[in-house]
């Protein structure tokens, strides 16, 4: 009789060791399956397993191992004993991923030579925001999955960086339990968050779970200071012996005041090198950066017998924005302080996107064989724009030198639409497959049928109205795994990459055709020290067509805006090397080293703003014996010079202008007094490394995070 075996991933390990070979049972799992040899048989590990829904790489459900690309597990342990608040915190110490703030309320995460714009929640495709999901709080999520390089089968139209899928936090026990934090730090941070869980019947069949989170922090730059609320709920439902539903919701509002928006300038006008306090602001007291998110969602999954299963979802997000910012642009007189301008801006923005999707996958027999199946089906639409307020007019910066913040703020003219006012949808079909060929090789094959529409409405920029139509796009995917031994494998991939262009026009005023290319990967997998220990090495190879990239002197007929064309010939390739597990029972150990090269038809680097090398290591040691209850750990993060360039005003000679190399390290202790109550210390930039992120846009930067603490009283019941 065949035996259903499900290998779940629990939050209590942070770095998940890959138990593919050496899985153990929970104490009672046997007495359960001898009692009914019909029921599943639940295998709990603390690593890397087969997981209960599809990964976003193939749609098929499948383990980091049997996947032919790079994958990334965040577990909840990591989240908590690193102290990561937000998304974009926590995929800053994640390998082959870089993230540089682009002012003082946005960041940008960038993968292989190209910024990730491509966030799912629960696998459900979402266009990520102004802000972003990165900013979103990780007390929503129960873990963060990452898949490296393109992943258009799942996703469709995006970028070849990379997917971050966001999976939700459930009710998964049928005892109310739950905990509860109290946090205080640097720069007069307080913070409070409750996570309960409870039955709402007798039997447990019906559960719900529901997060909330307070905070608010002052920041190390003037005038800077922020408050949250998170509200997340969620019901989960066994309607019966095989089938699932969820229901939930999330709110999180941020309010950021005295935001700086322009960045801090690089040069001073004679061409000397500028060194501002790390208070110093380019934002005033009345400026503001209100963003609120709000989610629902909905899920309903049955396992139809033989293996297979087959699931439902629904979800809707909207983003509220509302910001009063001050730019301020120039290069100020090294003695006076003169030259720099200032503008304001009053945007708001209410986009909200809707999502549908239904996927079925299982196991099949053929010529002996058995092999795997996914289909799906998704459609999403999206409506976006701005609107903005000028000012009627605006006092002058004066002296940059002496500059505090302290702007009057002016009055300010009437609404008008802005940029972006218009509507996409899309739609796709998608199949894969996963045969066995011969002993220890397998096939992995599959494709996607997207359909592509965007509607947009004319700007204020200059931006001409447009109706964008694309059909029958096939996204091609293809991989080989082979088991050379029971723990060593060796795999290859392909994909193709499609994204349209939208609102960019060449010098006749047309729309760029689609960016199109293609994407490589080939690897080793190895399961070490009796399957404790994953490592992983990658190469990979990005090649792309149509690269909008700048026509000099050239602008849309009709138009101030600067006219683009298709650059041929990008190509972006290098090699990811990762070690991540247990060492010891009580030692977890994460380590990786990412090196790429990114330059397009003309040998110029992309994204020059982000480092080409980079080293992590994260690391965690639970004491046992005389100092039980004592875990001491930290992480280190090295990143290398990006090869970012621009003319000094003063000589007009071209420099390199980005951050020199240099290494961050951040410290944690925690002691537990018992297993319900314990205390955290979190150290971060521990030897207070004075560092800047900059842009491609201009030559300006924005100082990173000096030395900070914070302390945690958590209390589990």
């Amino acid at each position: 009789m065949r035996r259903s075996i499900r290998v779940l991933l629990t939050g209590s390990a942070w770095l998940l060791t890959p138990a593919l070979v050496h899985a153990q049972q929970p104490e009672d799992a046997g007495q359960a399956s001898d009692e009914n040899e019909e029921a599943d048989e639940t295998i709990v590990v603390t690593g890397y397993g087969r997981t209960d829904q599809p990964t976003g790489a193939t749609g098929l459900p499948l383990t980091p191992i049997e996947t032919p690309q790079t994958i990334s597990v965040i577990t909840q342990q990591q989240i908590q004993d690193q102290g990561f608040t937000s998304i974009n915190d926590a995929l800053d110490f994640t390998v082959g991923i870089s993230k540089k703030d682009i002012d003082r309320g946005r960041s940008a995460i960038s993968a292989r030579g190209f910024e990730v714009q491509n966030f799912q929640l629960d696998g459900a495709p979402f266009v990520n925001g102004n802000v972003g999901f990165g900013e979103t709080s990780t007390a929503l999520y129960e873990r963060v999955d990452l898949v490296r390089g393109a992943a258009g089968l799942m996703h469709g139209a995006g970028d070849p960086s990379a997917v971050v899928n966001l999976i939700r936090k459930h009710a998964t026990t049928r005892d109310f339990s739950g905990y509860a934090t109290l946090e205080g730090g640097s720069w007069g941070r307080i913070a409070g968050t409750v996570d309960v869980q409870s039955p709402l019947n007798a039997s447990g069949t019906v559960r719900a779970r529901a997060v909330a989170q307070a905070y608010r922090q002052e920041g190390f730059v003037d005038h800077e200071k922020k408050k949250g609320l998170i509200l997340y709920g969620v019901i989960d439902a066994d309607l019966g012996e095989h089938t699932k539903f969820s229901i939930g919701a999330s709110y999180q509002r941020d309010e950021r005041d005295g935001t700086m928006w322009a960045q801090l300038p690089y040069w001073f006008s004679d061409g000397t090198r500028t060194n501002w306090p790390r208070s110093k602001t380019t934002g005033t007291d009345w400026g503001f950066w209100n963003t609120t998110e709000i989610t629902a969602f909905a899920t309903l999954s049955h396992e139809l017998g033989g293996g297979w299963n087959i699931r439902g979802d629904a979800g809707y997000h909207k983003g509220l924005e509302n910001s009063k910012l001050l730019w301020l642009d120039g290069t100020p007189d090294r003695v006076t302080g003169q030259g720099v301008s200032s503008s304001g801006y009053w945007y708001k923005a209410d986009p909200e996107q809707w999502h549908g999707s239904i996927q079925a996958n299982g196991p099949f027999r053929l010529l002996g064989g058995e092999h795997d199946l996914a289909l799906g089906a998704m459609a999403s639409y999206l409506e976006g724009g701005w609107t903005n307020r000028d000012p009627v007019a605006i006092d002058p910066v004066g002296d940059f030198n002496r500059w505090d913040g302290n702007i009057a703020e002016p009055a300010w003219g009437d609404r008008y639409v802005l940029s972006g006012m218009g509507n996409t949808t899309q739609a796709a079909l998608y199949a894969t497959t996963r045969i066995s060929l011969i002993d220890g090789l397998k096939l992995i094959a599959g494709g996607r049928l997207s359909y592509f529409k965007r509607n947009e409405e004319p700007d204020a920029w200059g931006g001409l109205a447009y109706r964008l139509t694309y059909k029958n796009q096939i996204t091609p995917y293809a991989g080989l795994i082979y088991n050379i031994l029971d723990n060593l494998s060796v795999y290859a991939s392909y994909t193709n990459i499609y994204k349209p262009q939208g609102n960019v026009r060449d010098r006749e005023g047309r729309l760029l055709n689609p960016l199109e290319g293609k994407s490589y990967e080939g690897g080793v997998k190895a399961l070490l020290l009796d399957g404790k220990l994953l490592a992983t090495a990658a190469v990979y190879r990005i090649e792309q067509d149509n690269l909008a990239v700048p026509d000099p002197g050239q602008f849309v007929p009709g138009t101030s805006n600067p006219a683009y064309r298709g650059a041929m010939g990008t190509v972006a390739k290098g090699y990811e090397l990762e070690v991540v597990g247990k060492v010891t029972p009580q030692w977890d150990v994460s380590a990786g080293w990412s090196s790429y090269s990114a330059k397009d038809a003309d040998g110029a680097h992309v994204l020059s703003h982000q480092p080409r090398r980079a080293f992590n290591f994260s690391t965690r040691y639970d004491f046992v014996g005389s100092l039980d209850g004592l875990s001491m750990g930290g992480a280190l993060k090295w990143e290398s010079r990006p090869p970012v360039t621009a003319a000094n005003p003063g000589s007009g000679v071209v420099e390199r202008i980005g951050q020199p190399a240099y290494a961050l390290i951040n410290l944690m202790a925690r002691y537990e007094f018992s297993k319900q109550l314990s205390l955290q210390l979190n150290v971060d930039n521990l030897f207070d490394q004075k560092f800047f992120s900059g842009n491609s846009w201009f030559p300006g930067f924005v100082y990173g995070e000096p030395r900070s603490a914070r302390a945690t009283l958590r209390y589990a019941f």
